[in-house]
Order: structure tokens, then C-alpha cells, then sequence
């Protein structure tokens, strides 16, 4: 059994292991971002979601550790 990051720096680099090959990514509005980030916090465990903001004009990007948790997200806004 793999144990779950729980300190903010094992939660830092169980991120950083998974973001290396990340393709599920969902681009967002700027607009949305307190209610993307409000859906991650309440949907999914704060290890398995990151946003980078800015990543184009008027948009941020949501990257998930599995696909599921992207297309849940996607939904949401689509």
C-alpha cells in the first residue's frame, strides 16, 4: 500500500513526480478560477490537481494526476 503525501513538502514532490508526464490538462476562463479551484478542493485530494494561472490570455490551466478526475472537471464547465 503506497503511502499518501500528508506534509506540504511530500505533497510538493508527489506533484512534481506526477507533473513530469502530466497530459491531462483542462484550460479554463480567468473568471472561473475561484469555482475551479473551489471543485478541486471539494471533489479531489489536494495532491491530485494543480492550476497554473495565466498559462494564455484569460486562462488558467488545471492539471490532474488521472484522467477521470479531468474529464469530472471538464464537465463542469463545458
Amino acid at each position: 500500500m503506497r503511502k499518501l503525501p500528508s506534509t506540504p513538502q511530500e505533497i510538493s514532490e508527489y506533484k512534481q513526480a506526477w507533473m513530469r508526464d502530466c497530459s491531462y490538462e483542462v484550460t479554463l476562463h480567468s473568471d472561473l478560477d475561484v469555482q475551479g479551484k473551489a471543485w478541486c478542493r471539494k471533489n479531489l485530494q489536494r495532491w491530485q490537481w494543480v492550476m497554473h494561472s495565466y498559462t494564455g490570455v484569460y486562462e488558467h490551466t488545471f492539471y490532474f494526476e488521472d484522467k477521470s478526475h479531468s474529464e469530472e472537471f471538464k464537465r463542469q464547465w463545458n
